[in-house]
């Protein structure tokens, strides 16, 4: 029997909708404080929702009408939730056989394109399609990818805020990398000490299995793609390299979690009232495998991106 979990938001009221409290979870780790960012309360379900509006705003600025972007899923879904909340058009390009063949980025007013592949693939059509039809290329290896980096750092500052500059590991899950280097970025800004812990899907992520360095891609046919590890599994990470340079700075280090681990971590996660999805629960499952064999202490943030 787990011990009970007191879930209670900490005291920082967001000062908009994407500032969101994080939950203390006493008793997740005994002696350990952890707080759960939970960003899957956007809209669109996905972490990413602050980096699509921050495109979003930029397309507006420049006089776009369209936003085209490649995705396996939660980065289509975001982008779409956000051109719809401004009055924008949105492609999103996406692998046919992988997620659920653009069903909720479509429900929220996205066209959709499908290709036959893998999210590479889908990414590099994107980039086609954008020039094709004159339209904003919001992918994160595109012209917006600054304007992304500093959507992502929205999370941060909150964070930063929330636990006043204080020391801090921060899990979380890794795809591309994006999220990491953000992270990184910001945390030099404001002059943060915190440990970056990206955790990827076993063997299935140049991130994990190049840590710690120096970064080489996968062959594509090597990765293994399940409805559990989906968002996690790249042949090659589009922010690869700064990702690994990032959490090498910042004293943190990359784990590997399985499926079966990113089942019981998000179980453990929905007892309490929590839901993102298994691979929006991955940064859970590399604190608790680390916590087996390591002394843990001070505060533990651990991001959980989707649903």
């Amino acid at each position: 029997m787990l011990p009970p979990i007191s879930l209670a938001p900490t005291d920082l009221a967001p000062t908009d909708p994407y500032l969101i409290p994080s939950i203390v979870a006493d008793g997740l780790l005994p002696g350990v404080r952890v707080l759960l960012k939970d960003e899957t309360r956007y809209a669109s379900g996905s972490h990413k929702e602050p980096a699509a509006r921050a495109v979003v705003a930029r397309a507006v600025a420049e006089g776009h009408d369209r936003i085209v972007v490649g995705s396996c899923g939660s980065y289509g879904r975001a982008m779409a939730t956000a051109c719809a909340a401004a009055g924008l058009r949105c492609t999103v390009v996406l692998p046919a056989e992988w997620s659920d063949g653009g069903a909720a980025a479509a429900t929220a007013g996205a066209d959709i394109r499908l290709v036959h592949g893998v999210y590479e693939d889908a990414v590099d059509e994107s980039h086609r399609v954008a020039h094709t039809l004159g339209a904003l290329d919001g992918n994160v290896d595109g012209p917006c990818k600054d304007t992304i980096l500093a959507g992502h750092g929205h999370v941060f500052d909150a964070l930063h805020r929330e636990l006043g500059g204080a020391p801090a590991a921060l899990w979380i899950p890794v795809g591309n990398g994006t999220t990491i280097v953000a992270a990184h970025h910001r945390a030099r800004l404001l002059g943060w000490p915190v440990a970056l812990h990206a955790v990827g899907s076993s063997g299935n992520n140049p991130i994990v299995t190049s840590w710690p360095g120096p970064y080489r891609t996968l062959p594509s046919h090597d990765v293994v793609t399940t409805e559990h590890n989906e968002p996690l599994v790249n042949w090659h990470a589009l922010h690869g390299p700064e990702a690994l340079t990032a959490i090498a700075d910042s004293g943190g280090a990359v784990h590997a979690a399985d499926d079966d681990e990113l089942l019981a971590a998000q179980a453990r996660l929905g007892r309490y009232g929590v839901n993102p999805n298994a691979a929006g629960s991955a940064a859970l499952a590399g604190l608790l495998a680390h916590a087996e064999g390591t002394a843990v202490g001070g505060n533990q943030i651990v991001l959980l991106t989707g649903r």
